[in-house]
């Protein structure tokens, strides 16, 4: 019965021009000119991010070493792995490394499988077992750094994954960096104004995007006489922070 009413008398209102409201419909404005006034028009935003670099230099080093061991079955791997690494401790504390700077970053066991050729026909089995252990250790005196890793291979260590520099608080250069990338953010602003004959009118919204410290790796090189330590340059922290912003901005 509703729908029998409705649709001829909807039907007479757009042959008419009228719009017909109805308790479900919020009535609707009478023109395109009514519905403008109506709503607020946003004016117009310019949005764009910009990153400062900040270097500094380098308090201490973090070198990452271990043993892996390989043996016919997991206990034996483990187990020479483990002499193996006492060894590597001892000689971290011959060195001076306080116990609170030595951490194990990785342990683990696996099985050794062989590897066929695809077409052989031949299936993976296993032949032995590796165990690996990995240290972490903070070298608090960069001069030091050099002879704490040769003392750790002297000691059995047979794979070195890294050394890596870091800071110890790098909170008020993090904050430089910050006002670094800002003030760069207010000059692209400015240019990018100019260049669409706008002015800026303000900030919408300032947001940091994103700002850390960015470690840098050691560069190692051997030296040929035996009894000098490896060689290693420190280089410097980049301390990087990004912001974003969105700026009002209107004609002249």
């Amino acid at each position: 019965m509703l729908r029998s009413l409705l649709y001829p008398a909807l039907a007479a209102g757009l042959a008419t021009g009228l719009v017909l409201a109805s308790p479900f419909v919020s009535p609707a404005p009478a023109n395109a000119q009514a519905l403008n006034q109506m709503q607020t028009i946003a004016p117009p935003t310019l949005t764009l991010s910009a990153s400062a670099d900040l270097q500094i230099a380098p308090e201490f080093a973090t070198i990452r070493s271990g043993v892996v061991s390989r043996a016919d079955s997991a206990e034996q791997a483990v187990r020479e792995n483990g002499n193996a690494m006492s060894g590597v401790f001892a000689a971290l504390r011959r060195e001076g490394i306080a116990e609170a700077d030595m951490q194990t970053a990785n342990l683990s066991v696996s099985p050794v499988y062989t590897n066929p050729r695809y077409d052989s026909g031949e299936e993976r089995r296993i032949i032995g077992y590796e165990a690996r252990n990995t240290v972490s250790a903070k070298v608090r005196d960069l001069t030091d750094v050099g002879e704490v890793l040769d003392a750790m291979v002297r000691a059995g260590a047979n794979n070195i994954e890294g050394i890596t520099f870091g800071a110890e608080d790098t909170a008020d250069a993090m904050d430089e960096a910050r006002r670094m990338a800002v003030a760069r953010l207010l000059e692209k602003a400015e240019l990018f104004a100019d260049a669409a004959g706008q002015n800026l009118c303000g900030i919408r919204r300032l947001a940091e995007n994103f700002s850390r410290p960015q470690f840098a790796n050691a560069v190692a090189t051997r030296s040929f006489a035996e009894d000098s330590a490896t060689p290693i340059a420190a280089g410097s922290l980049t301390l990087t922070a990004t912001v974003n912003a969105d700026f009002c901005i209107e004609g002249d």
